[in-house]
């Protein structure tokens, strides 16, 4: 399986980007996807998860400014990620899971895509 992270970029305090996650290889339907994001310096961290059904999870810091979603074919996501802060800064990077269920540890993802950068200026 390869995923392939897009959508980042240069965004002003309080806007809004959209990244996308295309995976390649096999289905990932009845898979878990999720983000996580990495600041320098720091370890990465969760950021949302989605199962199959569409159940989803999120940090409790991104909660109700990022959405996380999936495509009907089941083998893209996305996060919509609104008001964004300098704190969000980070590398974004998709992950997927062979299970049913979303987890935020970040061993819990066994696919990972190569990371999109996102930088939100003050």
């Amino acid at each position: 399986v390869q995923l392939q992270a897009s959508g980042g970029g240069l965004v002003q305090a309080g806007g809004s980007l959209r990244l996308s996650c295309a995976a390649s290889g096999r289905t990932l339907s009845r898979n878990v996807m999720g983000w996580f994001r990495q600041i320098p310096g720091k370890e990465r961290e969760f950021v949302a998860g989605i199962d199959s059904s569409g159940a989803t999870l999120y940090a409790d810091a991104v909660k109700g400014r990022f959405t996380i979603s999936r495509g009907t074919a089941g083998n893209t996501a996305y996060l919509q990620m609104n008001s964004l802060k300098s704190e969000n800064t980070a590398v974004y990077y998709c992950a997927a899971r062979d299970s049913y269920f979303v987890t935020r540890l970040e061993n819990g993802y066994k696919y990972w895509g190569q990371g999109t950068l996102v930088t939100v200026s003050s």
